[in-house]
């Protein structure tokens, strides 16, 4: 087994939503994906694609972007290494919702709707386990509904800083602007960067070039509940 498939089995184990399902789901989502190495800035798929399945990130990390009025592309949020998508228009979807586009260079795990019907056949559990990963992102979508709404700027932006680590499997450096974050969370990048030189003072997090370290998890979390 190549590197990468190692890593893209790793990962598939790693994962919430697949885990109660055992090791041979995974090993049969392998089997009838294709792996791809794509550099920062390219797509790995668009809003709109009637060629629904699974995405997962085994390395690097995805900018998510969604239609929005006025003909404007928002993005809204970010995955990396152990996230996926899934949407499939043989179990009741329909075609992609949203844009993926590589923040860094990534390491892409896709399965088809062909792949997944093909493992159906022996393993019918796989549309549970779909299931339970669309659930996820449902789950995911309804927080950030609920951020925006109740949440002052500052305590929205701790809150989403959290989300995308937790995202992440606790992962400590976030590979995003400062740009890309204020998009994220509805505010000016000004704005953003105003609090956040507040939590590196703070020793909540550290600003690098094109990042953001999480620092101290415990801390941004008492700021997003305050």
């Amino acid at each position: 087994m190549t590197d990468d498939r190692q890593a893209a089995l790793d990962m598939l184990r790693a994962a919430g939503w697949l885990a109660p399902y055992g090791e041979d789901l995974a090993q049969a989502l392998l089997a009838e994906g294709s792996l791809a190495r794509l550099a920062a800035g390219r797509w790995a798929q668009a809003e709109g694609d009637e060629q629904t399945g699974l995405l997962a990130v085994v390395e690097g990390a995805v900018d998510l972007y969604c239609q929005a009025p006025g003909d404007r592309e928002v993005r809204f949020n970010q995955i990396g290494a152990g996230a996926a998508l899934g949407q499939t228009i043989a179990f009741g979807g329909g075609p992609r919702l949203v844009t993926a586009v590589c923040a860094a260079p990534s390491l892409l795990l896709r399965v088809s709707d062909a792949g997944l019907e093909r493992i159906a056949r022996t393993r019918p559990q796989i549309w549970r386990a779909v299931a339970s990963l669309v659930y996820l992102q449902l789950r995911g979508a309804l927080h950030m509904a609920a951020d925006a709404i109740a949440l002052p700027p500052r305590q929205r932006l701790a809150s989403r800083l959290l989300a995308l680590a937790r995202a992440r499997q606790g992962e400590p450096v976030l590979a995003l602007s400062q740009q890309a974050l204020a998009e994220m969370v509805g505010l000016t990048r000004k704005t953003v960067n105003g609090y956040l030189a507040d939590f590196q003072r703070e020793g909540m997090v550290r600003l690098d070039y094109g990042a953001v370290a999480l620092l101290d998890l415990r801390r941004l979390e008492r700021v997003a509940a305050s």
